[in-house]
């Protein structure tokens, strides 16, 4: 009776002893139930590929589905506004993309700061844009198509995917660093026809949208819009060469609420960063248009917080309104 008294004592001190961490880690393992990525858009758009595609990973590494969840409208803020009013318990996360960073300047009543009230975790993949010209544009070179546009103020029409899209803001911002003015041309739907047809004659847009149409001369690829140069358009220079200290891109990233735990967003980060050294997933963001970006924590948040500070300028200096 004695030695089971003292074995029960024994393993009760061995117990308290164990640090805090280990403690919880033995009670309970992450995840233990099935995971949410709300995503602010619907179904087949790019951010819900990219999601379901991370998410996949996910859930083979860690043992416990990730299901991706669209909750569009509002330009994302809604699926945004969800996952900042969840619980931080890991079961909610939200895939992140370009419009969290420039919806925090183009709406004015939101119920929610993004910067304070998600917690980055981690960058998934960047997907580059490029400049691309209708043919019957002269222009071979940015600089070209920069000296055409300063000879004929307005006289450019520019498409985008709609107004505060990011290839608006891409354009927008060669506009301002580059001093010149072209008609903004937003589309609730495809550009491309009008694009090809030359009824606008340039567009800032995804290297995988407008890759197909480059590669068979129906669009002139004139820069793009990356800081370095995309192994897609190996002989397509960067917009930088010519606009010193231009850099704009696409992205995603996996955040969730404000107070996740450290443990929580390590092993989602660790998990991830993992994934993105797969040559499968590599390929599989490739055919997507995206190259992988891994980033810690803390690089995410910085970046996360130079995109809301770079677009904040734009949106002012242009005078950006949401539709």
């Amino acid at each position: 009776m004695k030695l089971r008294r003292r074995r029960f004592l024994s393993l009760a001190a061995s117990a308290v002893a164990l640090p805090p961490a280990t403690r919880i880690a033995c009670a309970q393992t992450y995840p233990i139930r099935p995971v949410r990525i709300i995503v602010g858009f619907p179904a087949g758009n790019a951010s819900d590929i990219v999601a379901r595609l991370i998410g996949q990973r996910l859930a083979d590494r860690l043992g416990q589905p990730f299901v991706s969840e669209n909750r569009p409208g509002a330009g994302g803020n809604i699926g945004t506004e969800y996952v900042v009013n969840a619980a931080a318990d890991g079961y909610t996360l939200l895939l992140i993309s370009p419009s969290a960073t420039t919806n925090a300047t183009l709406y004015d009543n939101l119920n929610f700061n993004f910067i304070r009230d998600i917690a980055p975790v981690a960058g998934i993949a960047r997907a580059p844009y490029v400049m691309a010209l209708n043919p019957a544009l002269a222009a071979t070179t940015v600089a070209e198509f920069i000296a055409y546009a300063k000879a004929n103020p307005g006289k450019i029409n520019m498409a985008s995917s709609g107004n505060g899209s990011l290839s608006h803001m891409c354009g927008e911002l060669f506009k301002m660093m580059a001093g010149v003015d072209m008609l903004h041309i937003p589309y609730r739907g495809s550009f491309m026809p009008d694009l090809l047809a030359g009824q606008v004659q340039v567009v800032f847009g995804p290297v995988s949208q407008l890759l197909a149409n480059i590669q068979t001369g129906k669009l002139r690829g004139l820069a793009v819009t990356t800081a370095t140069r995309q192994t897609a358009l190996p002989d397509v220079p960067t917009v930088a060469e010519f606009v010193p200290g231009y850099e704009a891109s696409g992205w995603y990233g996996i955040g969730g609420p404000r107070n996740l735990s450290d443990g929580i967003v390590g092993s989602l980060n660790r998990t991830i960063t993992a994934d993105l050294a797969d040559a499968d997933l590599d390929q599989r963001l490739a055919e997507l248009g995206g190259v992988p970006m891994p980033m810690t924590p803390a690089e995410f948040g910085k970046f996360l917080a130079a995109e809301t500070e770079k677009w904040a300028k734009v949106i002012r200096t242009a005078n950006i309104k949401a539709d």
